[in-house]
């Protein structure tokens, strides 16, 4: 193997493909590298040691040694490198005390020299034609083969028996998948042919997928949570059960131990009377046994020495026989006649002794005689412990009563009118709370409570005041106004009683579906507020009112749009000869010619000028809107203070800006009058639909023909209050307002 690879130095080679690299097999560099051959390694590291220190072998043999500056310096000079002045220096300095150029095969020099550093081991085509030419003129073959290793070596390549791994580049990462499968539930890419499995199922856009699983998510955690607050209220009601009925049964506990220790002690007193009775009996009939046992012996006794004492008589001498016989005679009878008692005393069987247990009895039943609880004490109405049908009740007791149920009462809080009292209702219940349902939405209710157990009822305990929260608000859809900043919601209560404040919530979404609450502005006190958006964007809002009890539930909601302003005509301003459309929007005056059975004047509408008001949202910044008009219709258009006087045709004041068209065939003519006053201007095309510019920032009013995007006038007015879209139609016709729009292009240099 070594003869071959010396033998043939100009070993065709071709080129790599051009997707792959050559990396380095560096494993005999480093001590932080694996040791992936581990004995080879160790015998390359003691080989390089080894010729670091030695002399060179081929100065062994008796060869002078290679002069290696010169040898790269002529390759540097053969190849043009020579502005790389740092290569020879580099080459020479830093490698030469390590490397010797010797017979060795040049592999093993190669592996020796790739040892020490790391290169990039791609072959070029200029390396391979450098092996062709054999570097003619440069020595034997040997020699040529020792100098393109240190070429290689100098240029960070390795020998041709050099190993090196080949590692396919990376491929380019898979396209990212853009439809979603709904069928299969995964995503695919539509340029797949794999996609054609899907062309029978329903297929979504991938963002429009992943905004729905949002959204799903959204609703699933929203329903999660609602989830979690009803059983966490779950376990805190189990928690309060759990604890007042281990209360109760401990207090019976106690009762119990209490009552029967006394009866145990009265047991035992009278045991011990009973037992000392006893005593005493045996004592006594015991002691009269025992005397009259004592009697019968000494009677027995007598007897038996009066037998000896006749027997002796009788062996005696008739003459001392008879004395004696009279003597004893005398004696006996004496003896004889004395009574001798032989029945027993007292008899040996037992007296039936009755024990007396009335009073133990009477203990034993005292056991379960429990005195009547005393007074529950109801606890304050907690916050939003209410909804608007329902509130929950708690209270408490104070002491150790043992309490089988409770009666809970409540009826509405009565107000000062004259009537009946309002009905009361009573419920049962077990614990020291109640759920109370079927109220009424914001109203007072006095609450009071009763314990009883077998022994009777408690006192009713205070009166608490407790509250069901709101009912919900409802929105006033048609007076709504907004601009591309805010928004002015108005709605009505809903509820009969006042309430505390009211919360208006907003969502960034199409559909009221939508979960997410964007914003909430809460505590606002009247029916109406004012509320900051973001410009071009659709909001769903929502109203809640508030009370001691909580929020109320959701009204229905209203969807604003944020493009333009958008504002409804005010019929509380109209003139009875105009008539307002349902979506406000449209103003008409009829054939009428004499005003019969007219409304009396209101300070609010026009009497004079047949005029109406717009209510545009009180916001500074730039407002537009379009008027609709016919070209032979008379028609006033333009923007007034709301104290305007309404004896007084629009324009003919200083506190509104007008523009006004007259038309007598067939000339038509273009006023844009304020305060009386209006300028010298001449109209040739006559506009069928006009633009309106209230720019508050800047104090203009300006008027455009929409249909040819023409600039007709712009008033400067001192603006020290907000003012309203004003109309005026002087002959029989309609005109309709166009809000809620975008700026036109041309308007906004204005």
């Amino acid at each position: 193997m070594e003869e071959e690879a010396a033998g043939a130095p100009e070993l065709d080679r071709s080129p790599a493909p051009r997707d792959f690299h050559f990396y380095p097999m560096d494993l005999y560099d480093t001590e932080d590298r694996l040791p992936i051959f581990l004995e080879e390694s160790r015998r390359r590291r003691r080989e390089v040691q080894a010729e670091t220190t030695s002399e060179p072998r081929g100065a062994a043999k008796g060869k002078p040694p290679r002069h290696f500056e010169g040898e790269v310096d002529e390759l540097v000079r053969l190849y043009g490198l020579e502005d790389d002045h740092g290569l020879g220096d580099e080459f020479v300095e830093e490698n030469t005390p390590r490397i010797e150029v010797s017979e060795s095969p040049p592999y093993v020099m190669a592996r020796r020299e790739a040892a020490r550093e790391q290169r990039d081991w791609r072959l070029t085509r200029e390396a391979a034609e450098a092996e062709a030419l054999g570097f003619g003129g440069w020595g034997s073959e040997g020699q040529c083969q020792d100098l393109r290793e240190a070429y290689r070596y100098t240029h960070g390549r390795a020998s041709e028996e050099y190993e090196c791994y080949v590692i396919p580049e990376e491929e380019d990462e898979e396209e990212a998948a853009d439809v979603f499968c709904v069928t299969c539930r995964t995503p695919v890419r539509a340029s797949e042919k794999a996609f054609d499995e899907h062309k029978e199922h329903e297929v979504t856009p991938l963002s429009k997928a992943l905004e729905n699983a949002k959204d799903e998510i959204h609703k699933n955690m929203y329903r999660l949570e609602k989830q979690i607050i009803e059983m966490e209220n779950f376990a805190s009601h189990l928690e309060e059960v759990f604890i007042t009925v281990e209360e109760n049964f401990g207090r019976q506990e106690q009762n119990f131990e209490s009552h029967y220790n006394e009866i145990l002690e009265t047991l035992a007193q009278k045991y011990e009377e009973k037992i000392q009775a006893l005593g005493n009996k045996k004592k006594e009939k015991l002691e009269a046994l025992y005397g009259q046992l004592v009697s019968c012996g000494e009677n027995l006794d007598t007897c038996k020495e009066l037998m000896e004492t006749i027997e002796e008589m009788c062996h005696e001498e008739k003459v001392d026989f008879i004395k004696d016989a009279v003597a004893m005679a005398d004696r006996l009878r004496n003896f004889l006649e004395t009574k001798t008692d032989v029945e027993i005393s007292t008899q040996p069987a037992l007296e039936d002794q009755s024990l007396d247990f009335s009073d133990v009895e009477q203990l034993l039943g005292s056991i379960n005689t429990i005195p009547a609880p005393s007074a529950p004490v109801i606890n304050p109405q907690a916050p939003n412990s209410a909804t608007g049908s329902s509130v929950r009740v708690c209270w408490s007791l104070y002491s150790d009563d043992t309490v089988e149920s409770y009666q809970l009462s409540y009826r509405p809080v009565r107000d000062s009118s004259p009537g009946k009292d309002p009905a009361e209702f009573t419920m049962t219940v077990k614990e020291t709370y109640c759920l109370v349902i079927n109220l009424v939405p914001n109203t007072q209710y006095e609450f009071w409570v009763t314990a009883q157990n077998r022994a009777g009822v408690s006192p009713a305990s205070e009166c608490a005041v407790y509250m069901t929260a709101p009912s919900p608000p409802v929105i006033k859809s048609k007076e709504i106004r907004s601009c591309e900043d805010a928004a002015l919601i108005c709605w009505e209560s809903g509820n009969l009683n006042p309430v505390d404040s009211y919360t208006v919530e907003l969502i960034q979404a199409e559909t009221p579906e939508a979960s997410g609450v964007t914003e909430s502005v809460v505590g606002i006190p009247s029916c109406e507020a004012l509320v900051q958006l973001q410009p071009r964007r659709t909001y769903t809002i929502y109203v809640r009112a508030l009370n001691v009890g909580g929020p109320s539930a959701r009204g229905e909601p209203a969807i604003v749009h944020t493009t333009g302003s958008y504002f409804r005509l005010n019929p509380h301003t109209c003139h009875p000869w105009l008539t307002i459309s349902e979506d406000g929007l449209r103003a008409v005056r009829g054939e009428r010619k004499t005003p019969a059975r007219e409304p009396p004047p209101r300070n609010t509408r026009f009497s004079r000028c047949v005029a109406v008001m717009g209510n545009l949202i009180p916001v500074r910044g730039r407002h537009y809107w379009e008027v609709e008009v016919d070209e032979h219709l008379d028609y006033t258009v333009g923007v007034t203070f709301a104290d305007v006087p309404k004896q007084e045709d629009l324009g003919t004041n200083g506190l509104s800006w007008c523009m006004r068209h007259t038309w007598a065939s067939p000339r038509h003519k273009y006023e844009f009058l304020h305060n009386k006053m209006t300028p010298d201007i001449r109209i040739t095309v006559s506009p069928r639909k006009i633009g309106i510019l209230l720019d508050y920032e800047n104090s203009k009013l300006s008027f455009f023909n929409v249909d040819i995007s023409q600039h007709l006038y712009t008033f400067s007015c001192q603006l020290h209050q907000f003012v309203h879209p004003c109309f005026s139609l002087e002959k029989p016709g309609c005109l309709k307002i166009h809000n809620g729009i975008s700026m036109p292009k041309h308007v906004t240099f204005y």
